[in-house]
């Protein structure tokens, strides 16, 4: 058994990789500073067909498999962690959910421009009192002739109020008491974008609050059926988590890689410090993670690609992947000493960047929750 990566794939990462290096690396902390959303930056990846990896190509996309953007993720993630959730929001939040659960005119509509990077879709489900609890949603729908009236708030919701966002699904109770999901476009009636947050980390990541009120959605722009919104989120989330892995797996190899060099350059004693077994040992361990991560995650993409069940396993990736990113961004600051915690340094901003990733797309503790009803335990 292998999940070794084909050469197509690694002939395409190192397309990613050099696109990242020459037009991400030179700027992202500016970037990171100034909290700048590069628009710019996802129209050049839409030209790179980033966006459109996983989409058929009578929507604009490559017909690629889930693999080819966990690549993409990880090459964009290794340089920059802000325009790596850009990416994975926009491919699976934004455009995945229309792609699967949307009718042909709501995929006539949207998916063009999402494909292509000309626009970005967002992706309603967390609210202030219903995060891990997402089935405790109090966005509530009301039916009128033509439609819906929706009254309610979102929270921390990605790619939500950028110049080019043109479109956000929301989850909403029916009157009925199911959830069902909207197609909410940018600049309706009522749609009130919050101001950006004021992050720990993900600077140039594009995140607000959302308030609904008194908002009209057509009656057209129900997606899929009615009190399915809550189901096909969660599946939807499946496919994020093995994504935000790969995400991880950027952060954590870039501090690998920092590391390492830091380490053999950086005198102390007259010697390299990566001399030391207390650094060697460190660094070492953190590889073995890498390695694991990376292994996790790649497995996880190859059973939905396979169309197998693949919950369990991007529950198992998510978990170990995200933690091994923090635990990475916390021993390449160790190595770095001093240096580390000077905004200058590269891993500084890994360092902030990375804490989110065991958060966001369910905690730790929620994947902890998934893999234990996986092994059959009578958990709550």
């Amino acid at each position: 058994m292998s999940f070794e990566l084909s050469a197509d794939h690694e002939a395409f990462r190192s397309v990613v990789r050099d696109f990242a290096e020459k037009e991400l690396a030179p700027h992202v902390a500016k970037w990171d500073e100034e909290h700048h959303f590069p628009v710019e930056v996802v129209a050049a990846m839409g030209e790179l067909g980033l966006f459109g990896l996983i989409f058929p190509e009578e929507w604009g996309g490559g017909g690629g498999d889930f693999a080819s953007l966990c690549v993409a993720i990880e090459e964009i993630g290794r340089i920059d962690q802000s325009m790596g959730i850009t990416l994975s929001a926009g491919v699976g939040l934004g455009a995945n959910p229309i792609f699967r659960f949307g009718d042909e005119d709501q995929k006539a509509t949207w998916l063009p421009d999402l494909v292509a990077g000309r626009a970005l879709g967002a992706f309603g489900l967390t609210e202030p009192d219903a995060g891990s609890d997402a089935g405790g949603t109090k966005t509530r729908a009301a039916a009128v002739d033509d439609g819906w009236i929706l009254n309610g708030s979102k929270a921390f919701i990605t790619n939500s109020g950028s110049s080019i966002t043109s479109v956000v699904t929301v989850t909403a109770r029916d009157e009925d008491g199911g959830i069902s999901a909207y197609l909410v476009p940018s600049g309706s009636d009522g749609l009130v974008v919050e101001p950006a947050y004021r992050k720990l980390g993900w600077h140039a990541s594009d995140t607000h609050g959302l308030s609904l009120i008194d908002c009209h959605v057509p009656s057209e722009n129900r997606l899929g059926a009615a009190g399915s919104g809550f189901r096909n989120f969660l599946s939807i989330l499946d496919d994020g988590r093995i994504a935000i892995s790969a995400l991880a797996i950027g952060c954590a190899r870039a501090c690998l890689d920092a590391a390492v060099d830091y380490a053999k350059n950086r005198m102390a004693f007259g010697a390299p410090i990566g001399r030391n077994q207390g650094v060697s040992f460190a660094l070492a361990d953190l590889a073995v993670s890498v390695e694991a991560a990376t292994t996790l995650t790649y497995k996880a993409a190859w059973l939905k690609d396979s169309g197998r069940p693949a919950s369990q396993a991007a529950a198992i990736a998510k978990l170990y992947s995200t933690e091994a990113a923090v635990t990475a961004t916390r021993i390449a600051t160790q190595v770095f000493g001093g240096a580390g915690f000077i905004e200058e340094s590269p891993v500084a901003r890994f360092y902030r960047d990375a804490k989110i990733l065991e958060i966001g797309e369910g905690t730790s503790e929620i994947q902890r929750l998934i893999i234990a009803r996986g092994l059959g335990l009578p958990v709550a």
